[in-house]
């Protein structure tokens, strides 16, 4: 297994725990109440530092050392501060950290205090990312979120107390019940707390979830189109006003420093482990991922297995496919040349008539560098059109 020599590489550490399970989520996440045997959160840290140790052994002596590495669940933060570093510390010790490594925790609101940042911080994460989700009760309630939107602003504060060199909020907006003014509060009140950067999401109605039985029985409103759209565009304004540039279609940052620099190895294709119960790995066109239940994930690395589930290896075609489904998105935009055939061509030409898309940069080829299609902001409503009209 190789990492190709000067890309970059992460580390993805999927924490499986959550206080309560909202009605919305469809990520590998558990309660207490939800675990058997052998699950714990007692003895996560252990496990996810035994397949740290089976992933250097994987890359072997020429492996990459990480430059971006990310928490995520779950709540990462409900486990002790000391046992995220000291996955971390693994991390460093087996693989080795970029010296200007990015190292993000995701985190509730509600799950962290001076102590636990400050924790976190002194052993080595740089940023973190605070669930807000919304500022408004009714909303939250409806999204089964149970931290109190005052404690954000106190979070946030605490994060910057702790040194953090980058604090962002996530949105979500769409939600039965949330009126535009509401959303207005909910980015009013995230912009009162001065993030480098915000992640704004449309409410998903995911198979299997308990929303989704919800919509099904009539008892929540499916999300409207319309809503959702006048919504983006409230986002769009007064986060741009407020001096965050958007760089995904989701995301905002205050600067190209600001950015999330893992989410963009996602976004590029690039690289990247994945470590814990259900997390999906990526090396150089090689992609699997592990046995999703944390019982199970914790009995094969008791016996020093792997908690590999299954892969595939990505073909040519369908590595390009992915390359077009997730570069238009970003405001650094899409290289022609990643369109290949010159049939498609004509797909560019439509897309940029109808006002979607703009060419940036050299065009067909400026002393042979090739332009860069960008979405416009109608282009970035309608993203999923614009790429189907590109692969036509």
């Amino acid at each position: 297994m190789h990492v190709p020599p000067g890309t970059p590489f992460g580390v993805y550490v999927h924490v499986p725990f959550c206080a309560v399970r909202c009605g919305y989520c469809d990520f590998n996440t558990y309660t207490a109440t939800e675990l058997g045997g052998g699950g714990s959160q007692a003895a996560y840290a252990g496990h996810a530092i035994a397949e740290v140790e089976q992933a250097a052994a994987a890359l072997g002596p020429d492996r990459p050392v990480a430059d971006t590495v990310f928490f995520g669940g779950g709540t990462p933060t409900l486990l002790p501060a000391d046992d995220l570093v000291r996955v971390l510390g693994s991390l460093r010790e087996e693989l080795g950290l970029a010296a200007d490594v990015e190292v993000t925790t995701e985190a509730n609101p509600d799950s962290v205090t001076p102590e636990s940042l400050a924790t976190l911080r002194a052993g080595g994460f740089t940023r973190v990312s605070f669930g807000m989700q919304s500022a408004v009760p009714h909303v939250l309630r409806v999204l089964e979120r149970t931290h109190d939107p005052a404690g954000v602003p106190r979070a946030v504060r605490w994060a910057r107390e702790a040194g953090f060199e980058q604090v962002s909020l996530d949105l979500i907006y769409g939600t039965a019940g949330e009126s535009v003014a509401d959303w207005r509060t909910s980015l009013e009140s995230a912009l009162a707390c001065e993030p480098d950067h915000v992640s704004a999401y449309s409410l998903i109605v995911e198979d299997g979830t308990r929303l989704a039985r919800q919509v099904r029985t009539g008892a929540v409103a499916m999300p409207d189109e319309d809503d959702l759209a006048e919504k983006y565009v409230l986002a769009d304004d007064l986060l741009t006003a407020a001096g965050l540039g958007w760089y995904e279609v989701s995301n905002w940052a205050t600067s190209d420093a600001a950015r999330c620099r893992h989410n963009e190895l996602y976004w590029t294709s690039a690289s990247w482990w994945g470590i814990g119960p259900g997390a999906h790995s990526h090396v150089d066109g090689e992609r699997w991922w592990n046995v999703k239940h944390p019982s199970a994930y914790a009995a094969r690395l008791r016996v020093d297995a792997s908690p590999r589930q299954d892969g595939e290896t990505l073909d040519a075609d369908t590595r390009a496919l992915e390359r077009v489904l997730l570069e238009v998105r970003r405001r650094d935009g899409l290289p022609l040349d990643a369109l290949g055939e010159p049939a498609r061509t004509h797909g560019v030409a439509g897309v940029v008539a109808d006002g979607l898309a703009v060419v940036e940069g050299g065009g067909t080829g400026a002393g042979g560098a090739p332009g860069r299609l960008v979405l416009t902001r109608e282009g970035r409503l309608l993203a999923d059109a614009v790429v189907r009209r590109l692969l036509d």
